[in-house]
């Protein structure tokens, strides 16, 4: 007799993928600089610890949030006391106010069709909800973020169709991808409910261009359908272009009201980026769709935002030279951070493309694969990962429609691990570039060469055969 349900006991979760089986092996032997400095180095997570000290700073300048007083009066009974799921005033009018101030104050936010939720992966899986039936679809472009693939599908049976985004122009969205998307979803007879983009992008770690949008919105129009754009690393942004949001480039398009695009526009949005706060589970979805709202609202009972945390963010958020100063400083060493990896990568033969924004650099390995396919890509994959001790994130679990491409982290780690790996990175590098017969490249390093030998990291990569990822 069959005791559990459908869901518990089938293997949709996504939890197969290589990116999170690089996560499940980084547990199994993570690097320490002293008690194990040959373990694997975590550079598959996107947090950014570069800027707690700055966080620290200003707890211990208000004692009184951290504290739970109000002008030195405990706040502890009311905020112990339950609270409904719209969540406190004063907490989300900071938070429209922060989300302005990120756009450079070019599109205000109305805290009445905000609502509060435990993260971005409810606020996404709670938008999938709202907007589609179990069986109908969304467009994505790729490489996109693997999380999507449990995050959007296992609970709620919405389908992802992808945009596919070649390098060939810096993998940007253009009208003929989503256009031909949207007729092979159309082939397999999926109705087509919208699209959903990252932007800034992860795992490209780049902004949206004006095109790029304006295509969007045309498209929206054109086919009258959503647009979900997820804005959880609008704070990153450290270099040009600068940020544009979904809603300022509709309001600059002038599009008419009559479409009702406003209505199928949504923002989804969380502190865990840009405020490095990803265990205190803030997440959000801003719409201007009042139905859209109310449901939302509802269904975010079941992962509410703590009355502490909202009391502890809203007093920092309501300091805005502290959130200036933040915003400006955090934004300069995460620009310092991905150059040090881009030099870094360089040094060792490997390219990233051109990036402004996010936590990682998207890195071109094509040039170590022993051929150009997604079975050699897991290969290489599996050999940083075992050889190396690196978990980087390979493109497969990404969608990306190109083998050799990868998402590498740098925010979550110190400047000295930092360096650690990239030293195994060049080493491997150059030891692959020679074993491979690559002369010309070998030629070019062999005073380096003569120098440096492989590090005997012992990892059996045998051993990893019962856990084949599931990627194409």
């Amino acid at each position: 007799m069959k005791m559990l349900s459908r869901k518990a006991s089938c293997d949709s979760h996504g939890q197969d993928s290589s990116y999170f089986l690089g996560w499940q092996e980084y547990e199994k032997n993570p690097y320490h600089e002293v008690q194990n400095p040959n373990g694997i180095i975590q550079m598959g997570l996107a947090e950014n610890q570069l800027s707690f000290d700055l966080l620290e700073s200003w707890l211990a300048s208000n004692t009184d949030a951290l504290g739970l007083k109000r002008n030195g009066r405990s706040v502890f009974r009311e905020l112990a006391l339950f609270q409904d799921y719209h969540g406190f005033p004063a907490f989300k009018n900071e938070l429209v106010e922060f989300m302005a101030k990120l756009r450079g104050y070019k599109v205000a936010f109305d805290p009445n069709k905000l609502v509060l939720m435990a993260g971005s992966t409810s606020a996404n899986e709670i938008l999938m909800f709202c907007l589609a039936e179990p069986g109908e679809a969304f467009l994505l472009p790729t490489p996109y973020y693997p999380g999507f693939d449990r995050d959007l599908k296992w609970r709620t049976g919405v389908e992802i169709v992808p945009i596919h985004c070649s390098s060939s122009n810096d993998f940007r969205i253009t009208a003929c991808a989503l256009e031909e998307a949207y007729q092979r979803a159309q082939k397999l007879n999926l109705k087509v409910k919208g699209v959903l983009v990252t932007n800034p992008s992860n795992p490209l770690g780049s902004t949206l261009n004006r095109d790029e949008l304006n295509h969007l919105i045309d498209f929206a129009i054109k086919k009258e359908v959503h647009i979900i754009s997820d804005e959880i690393y609008s704070g990153t942004v450290f270099d040009s272009p600068s940020f544009i949001s979904i809603t300022e480039a509709v309001m600059e398009k002038h599009v008419d009201h009559e479409t009702d695009l406003l209505g199928r526009i949504h923002i989804v949005y969380s502190l865990s980026k840009d405020l490095g706060l990803p265990g205190f589970r803030v997440g959000m979805i801003y719409s201007n769709n009042e139905t859209v709202v109310a449901a939302a609202t509802k269904m975010s009972s079941f992962g509410l935002v703590s009355s502490q945390t909202q009391f502890l963010l809203s007093n920092m958020l309501s300091d805005k030279k502290f959130t200036s100063k933040y915003i400006k400083e955090n934004q300069r060493r995460l620009k310092k951070r991905k150059d040090m990896l881009v030099s870094g990568l360089r040094s060792a033969g490997i390219g990233c493309a051109k990036s402004n924004a996010g936590l990682f650099c998207w890195v071109d390995m094509r040039y170590l694969l022993r051929s150009d396919t997604f079975e050699a890509e897991k290969e290489l994959w599996k050999r940083i990962l075992f050889e190396v001790g690196l978990n980087i994130s390979p493109g497969s679990s990404c969608h990306c429609s190109e083998p050799g491409w990868f998402r590498v982290c740098f925010a979550n780690m110190s400047q000295e691990t930092l360096k650690v790996a990239i030293r195994r990175i060049e080493v491997f590098a150059e030891s692959s570039s020679s074993a491979s017969g690559r002369e010309n490249l070998s030629h070019q390093r062999s005073v380096r060469n003569s120098r440096r030998s492989l590090s005997k990291w012992v990892f059996p990569i045998s051993s990893y055969n019962d856990h084949e990822p599931a990627d194409r």
